[in-house]
């Protein structure tokens, strides 16, 4: 975790003129900032917007969600739930929407998924705190979230991977 964060320092450092660059138009026109997810099983991060720069870690887990900060050119700057920002290739990203649920809580109590958007709703099961699923869509504070062996609504605020109060449809 402490490499992640001296490397989150020194990508804060060197973001700042690819940011600049990006609010010229050399990004993909798309708000920033903006939730999207990892494509592939496999992601490389790196410490800065090309090729030549370092691998600073892999992601091994597709479809996590993750916030694009800045773009620039075919490169976006994400950050992930724990905070650790790093430059990624451009087509290794989806727009496809997904969650983790709840992943900073130290709370170990489950997390209620309901059968309508209502708190009062039947209960459709129960989840762990960063259990990954995809988000159907997001209105008045309640998300539908869809994963293996389960269908159902939870509090938005209870998510990592969209805005508190976006609309998702």
């Amino acid at each position: 975790m402490l490499v992640r964060v001296l490397i989150g320092l020194m990508l804060m450092c060197g973001a700042a003129l690819a940011s600049e660059k990006s609010a010229g138009g050399t990004g993909s026109g798309l708000p920033v900032p903006r939730f999207v997810s990892l494509k592939s099983e496999k992601v490389n991060v790196r410490a800065g917007p090309t090729k030549e720069h370092d691998v600073a870690w892999i992601y091994n887990r597709s479809a996590l969600p993750v916030e694009v900060t800045a773009e620039f050119e075919n490169w976006r700057r994400i950050r992930d739930w724990e905070g650790a920002e790093g430059w990624v290739y451009h087509s290794l990203l989806s727009g496809r929407r997904t969650a983790m649920v709840a992943p900073q809580s130290k709370d170990k109590e489950l997390l209620v998924l309901r059968d309508k958007p209502d708190a009062a709703a039947g209960v459709k099961a129960k989840l762990e705190h960063g259990v990954l699923a995809t988000v159907k869509r997001c209105d008045k504070g309640w998300c539908r979230l869809v994963g293996d062996g389960f269908d159902g609504w939870i509090e938005q605020a209870r998510l990592w991977g969209v805005y508190p109060n976006e609309k998702v449809e």
